[in-house]
């Protein structure tokens, strides 16, 4: 069998948690940040998980989790 490419796309934007959940940054905190809040900026710099539909399709983008 033939080696399966990683999308090397998905492989910069997340990442495996210890328990196998998949992490992600959170939008919204690239540009356009004068007008936000502090309490909306620190919220948007934490990482979130992946939602359980979405994950799937990750998954398949990224073969060698």
């Amino acid at each position: 069998m033939p080696k399966l490419k990683t999308r090397k796309s998905a492989a910069r934007r997340f990442k495996v948690t210890g328990s196998g959940k998949l992490a992600r940054r959170k939008a919204f905190k690239s540009h356009l940040l004068q007008h936000k809040s502090a309490t909306r900026k620190r919220r948007l710099s934490k990482t979130a998980i992946v939602d359980e539909r979405d994950a799937e399709n990750v998954r398949l983008m990224m073969p060698y989790l």
